[in-house]
């Protein structure tokens, strides 16, 4: 039964995707090496989320590559002179996944990257609102129209109509 609480309550994509508290990830490596089911699943999951990401993945422009890659190398060279050539550099230049930095990074460009799907979206809402405006107009000046010709009718039946007489109906 916890086997079927990790496969479907998302305790896997979190623990892919590093979200897991330190409890939990070592439920999930203890689950992982007893349990061939629940490593087929999570290799499964890490599969699917690498393709999904591979397959949305948006470029980035060049002027950001540039600048990032000029940081970094900046960085790494100021790491290289201030550290010693030991043992101990070695280590702190080793990858650790708990441990991110991140990279400040100003953009020049005044462009800005969407999906593709976004233009086509943004014409069609456009057109839309333009439909809609048309229609509402057209409906209100319809009903004004309409509004006008009932107090004109009304005003033409009561000339038209004959006078009461004061005494009302004798019979």
């Amino acid at each position: 039964m916890k086997t079927y609480n990790y496969l479907k309550d998302g305790i896997l994509e979190a623990y892919l995707l590093d979200l897991t508290t330190e409890k939990e990830k070592e439920e999930v490596e203890q689950l992982l090496a007893t349990d061939a089911d629940v490593l087929a699943e999570l290799n499964e999951l890490e599969a699917d989320m690498e393709e999904f990401f591979l397959r949305h993945a948006v470029p980035p422009p060049p002027s950001i590559r540039e600048a990032v890659a000029l940081r970094i190398s900046e960085t790494e060279i100021k790491k290289w002179e201030e550290a010693p050539h030991t043992q101990t550099h070695q280590k702190s230049t080793e990858f650790r996944p708990n441990e991110q930095s991140y990279v400040n990074v100003e953009v020049d460009d005044t462009h800005i990257r969407v999906h593709k799907y976004w233009r086509p979206a943004f014409i069609a809402v456009f057109i839309l609102s333009k439909i809609f405006l048309i229609l509402g107009l057209y409906y209100y000046f319809k009903a004004s129209s309409q509004a006008e010709e009932i107090i004109r009718l009304k005003a033409a039946t009561q000339q038209t109509a004959p006078a009461p007489q004061p005494g009302g109906l004798k019979p």
